[in-house]
């Protein structure tokens, strides 16, 4: 009997290190792009249209237990799922949904207990790379740096016995499609943007400026804005608690914010070294850095929570160690990654300039996060 698997059932076994084979029946490219990736992950790409007439000749390729097929939408994994088990491989599961589910999964990791009561949540999209916050305390909350999958944050709210109170993104992002309206809608939430990332929006917004002060509940957990360009002309870092950094996508674990997503590589390269090497140099290095994103698995720590300390970014993170500014200019303006698909419709959808259905905004969004220069 084919076992159907979710994605989230997937994500359980990839960060309790569980050994997980994958018979990736996608087209070469795509699999080249993207997978799903993990320590405890082994894989094995064979199209789908080279196993329509049987799956023998792969069986010594495979183990003869525990397999799980995935494909882009979940149909052609079924149907070589199903002659898997036809020809006597033992617990063969499908992805269900596909890649497409396994890239909407969002897993929420609590971070900590704020001091004056409440609790900061990180919900990773492990499929995406994308990181977002719930900051909650008597009975009230904030989102930072929503998905659009908005219903899985509104579920947990729920859960929670929450009222949404605020929503922010720390940037207007380029890489994935911003949720902050859609929970605007549903809950009357004040939404906030920095307004130097906002000229051309279309919505009304709540300015986000350098040494805003938001409170969440009556415990008073106040949330600090620091103005910090780079990645874009108004990136904008959140500390949480006076404990914890967020900090979009101007920092992360292992790497640093890219320039160029609006054009303005050469513009904005003076901004991003002003922000790592400057501003964020004034701040406590007992801060916890809590990125908008991850680019590798290796940043995803215990229970899945990406973080890290501040001082210990400053001494280990390659980016914030390039003192040549010329080498610094050439790394984040010459020596890109791929540009994330889709990225200019994905501002433009942002910025509330266009309305793509929900299929399209899907496929805008597949593929890996690659908001990151890596040292």
């Amino acid at each position: 009997m084919l076992n159907a698997m979710t994605a989230k059932e997937v994500t359980k076994k990839i960060l309790n290190n569980e050994p997980l084979f994958i018979l990736d029946v996608r087209n070469e490219d795509a699999f080249a792009d993207w997978k799903i990736e993990g320590a405890s992950v082994k894989h094995k790409n064979i199209p789908y249209f080279d196993l329509m007439e049987g799956v023998e000749e792969i069986l010594g390729d495979i183990p003869a237990e525990n397999v799980l097929v995935v494909c882009a939408k979940e149909g052609s994994s079924v149907f070589v799922g199903e002659m898997l088990v036809e020809a006597g491989v033992k617990n063969v599961s499908y992805l269900k949904g596909g890649m497409k589910a396994w890239s909407e999964y969002l897993e929420p990791v609590k971070v900590a207990d704020l001091a004056d009561g409440g609790t900061l949540y990180q919900f990773v999209r492990i499929g995406k790379g994308c990181l977002s916050y719930l900051v909650e305390s008597d009975g009230e909350a904030m989102i930072i740096d929503s998905t659009r999958m908005v219903d899985q944050y509104v579920s947990f709210i729920e859960e929670k016995g929450l009222k949404l109170v605020h929503v922010a993104d720390t940037h207007l992002h380029a890489d994935h499609i911003s949720g902050g309206r859609l929970l605007r809608e549903a809950t009357n939430a004040t939404y906030w943007l920095p307004p130097k990332d906002a000229e051309e929006v279309t919505f009304a917004y709540e300015k986000l400026e350098d040494g805003v002060e938001i409170t969440v509940g009556s415990t008073k957990v106040t949330v600090q804005a620091i103005y910090s360009p780079g990645h874009t002309i108004g990136s904008t870092s959140f500390v949480v608690d006076d404990r914890f950094l967020l900090s979009g996508d101007i920092l992360f674990v292992e790497s640093i914010g890219r320039p160029d997503l609006a054009g303005k590589a050469e513009d904005w390269v003076a901004d991003l070294r002003e922000t790592l090497y400057a501003r964020y140099k004034e701040l406590s290095e007992e801060l916890v850095v809590l990125p908008a994103h991850f680019g590798n698995m290796s940043e995803v720590g215990e229970g899945g929570l990406v973080a890290a300390r501040l001082g210990d970014l400053f001494a280990n993170n390659a980016g914030l160690n390039i003192e040549d500014e010329e080498e610094f200019r050439k790394l984040v303006s010459e020596n890109l990654p791929p540009q994330p698909n889709a990225y200019q419709q994905i501002r433009e959808l942002n910025m509330g300039k266009i309305n793509p259905s929900d299929d399209e905004q899907r496929d805008m969004e597949i593929g890996p996060n690659r908001c990151a220069v890596h040292g």
